[in-house]
């Protein structure tokens, strides 16, 4: 299994075919092929060896796909970096999996200095931009120029893609390790599903350097579709793309959800080409679903559940769920059946499996499970086990084999010895009329061991209220014990590069100099 065979293939039978678009520029299959083949050629020039790590810093852009292929082309291993990091973090990651070369662009030129005197890898520095390239660093497109195309180095099957780091939402980032099977097997699995199809013209506005939007677009390749790019998320300018470019695929996570479709504007525009629409990445709230269900009725909903050390994908819940006719089959508030080519069981703590119905660790295996973390042996044993990946979260299988998910098992919140999922929390203060956007944490609390803590944003212009009228709300749909004892009201939640909720950041002014009495 080769990555660069989805671009050979779109190249043979769609060489004239729209490949991707982001502003001015848009590229043919046989143009982007020829770019890619010559930066590969300019990427072994400067060093870059069989399996050699290439980072990216950037955001979104043409050249982003690019550079997956031109690396890939080239027999090296991508390491996209985390947008949202400090240059700290940054030359940690560089360090950690040993980058030599490193491509930024204009938005990230400007802490170059810093990153090469915090890192010992980094030796060489590409600019992606469309300014000039600051001294000292190769320009991007002199380098398309100046090299000629070079053949596919072809890597394939164990041969390591790409060092993926976590988003360290519950810990410090580690580098997942995935090959060119990993990636695609993971893709063609969910080309049988038919996420994507081969008439998609499709939108990234996620992060690409988080590996939903890589799942998305490696499926995209293998059937030669339009992608479009933008480099960043703002509701209004994806509106406006969704509108001219007639789109009819997004990706995104639920907070773009919730300010895409309670964007004050969205009547105004034109969105009857949206048909396909895939979430996930982190919780969605069935009052947040109902709403991008009733405002985007031309678009069919697929849940994607899954993590990076599975490539990513485990689950998904077609279309057919979203509907009135599928929510009767009571299946809508889960997270779908495995895909294709990946089994599900549920363990106890010994990794026992368990019953139907019973909540315990999701254990996933198939060809995606990834090779391991990136010199961390001992995490990679405790997360790969006979062949199964630990995820660290926690649900139940129902006797029709749907995953419903309850929670991160390290965000478990346990309060008088009772076990309380956040998610579950989370989903009802979200139906409150007045709530935007929520996370519910747990705060240390010296008789109750720990107490549920709820964070909020408001919607625009909605009334304030405060911990009695949400414990009363919430009273009516869950449990008394499981409802919030206190609340906070915030501007905007802490989000990691990939659009996740950091509770580790929420968690953390509350439990410093406290040794937390749970995982």
């Amino acid at each position: 299994m080769n990555l660069t065979q989805a671009l050979h293939r779109a190249r043979r039978h769609y060489p004239s075919r729209l490949a991707t678009v982001f502003g001015s520029r848009r590229h043919d299959f046989d143009t982007f092929a020829d770019r890619v083949a010559r930066m590969a050629g300019a990427l072994c020039q400067l060093g870059m060896k069989p399996g050699e790590r290439v980072g990216i810093l950037a955001l979104n852009s043409d050249r982003f796909l690019e550079l997956y292929f031109a690396v890939w082309w080239g027999g090296g291993a991508v390491n996209p970096v985390n947008i949202r990091w400090s240059a700290r973090e940054i030359a940690y990651s560089l360090d950690d999996c040993d980058t030599h070369i490193l491509v930024v662009d204009d938005a990230f030129a400007a802490i170059v200095g810093e990153l090469c005197e915090r890192s010992r890898s980094l030796r060489t520095l590409i600019h992606a931009g469309d300014g000039a390239a600051p001294s000292g660093m190769f320009d991007y497109e002199q380098l398309i120029a100046d090299h000629t195309p070079v053949s596919d180095a072809m890597r394939a099957n164990s041969d390591l893609a790409g060092v993926f780091y976590t988003g360290g939402t519950t810990g410090f980032p580690k580098g997942v390790m995935l090959s060119h099977a990993n990636l695609v097997s993971n893709a063609l699995n969910g080309l049988a599903e038919r996420v994507v199809e081969e008439d998609d013209v499709a939108l990234h506005v996620a992060p690409m350097f988080h590996l939903a939007d890589g799942f998305f677009g490696i499926m995209l390749f293998l059937r030669g579709c339009t992608q479009v790019i933008l480099p960043a998320f703002q509701p209004e300018t994806v509106l406006q793309t969704v509108e001219r470019e007639r789109v009819n695929a997004i990706l995104l996570v639920p907070t773009m959800i919730q300010m895409l479709v309670d964007h004050p504007r969205l009547s105004d525009y034109k969105l009857d080409s949206l048909r396909k629409l895939i979430y996930g990445a982190s919780p969605i709230s069935e009052a947040l679903l109902d709403r991008a269900i009733e405002r985007l009725p031309g678009a069919r909903f697929t849940q994607a559940y899954g993590q990076t050390e599975m490539s990513p994908a485990v689950s998904l819940l077609g279309p057919d769920y979203h509907d009135a006719q599928g929510r009767k089959l009571g299946k809508f508030r889960s997270a779908g059946r495995p895909m294709l080519g990946v089994e599900i069981r549920i363990v106890d703590q010994e990794g026992r499996e368990l019953p139907f119905s019973s909540v315990g660790e999701i254990t996933a295996r198939g060809a995606g499970v990834m090779q391991g973390y990136w010199n961390r042996p001992e995490q990679t044993a405790e997360a790969i086990r006979d062949g199964w990946m630990y995820t660290g979260d926690s649900g139940y299988l129902d006797q029709d084999g749907f995953l419903f998910i309850v929670d991160r098992v390290k965000d478990m919140i346990i309060s008088g010895g009772e076990n309380i999922y956040s998610a579950e929390v989370e989903n009802a203060i979200a139906q409150h009329p007045a709530v935007a956007s929520c996370a519910v944490i747990g705060i240390p609390d010296d008789h109750w061991g720990e107490a549920v803590h709820a964070v909020i944003v408001r919607k625009p212009g909605a009334v304030d209220f405060g911990i009695d009228e949400l414990r009363d709300h919430c009273r009516a749909l869950i449990a008394g014990y499981k409802c919030p004892r206190s609340l906070e009201m915030r501007d905007a939640l802490p989000l990691s590069g990939a659009g996740k909720v950091l509770k580790i950041t929420l968690r953390e002014p509350y439990w410093q100099q406290r040794q937390r009495r749970v995982g």
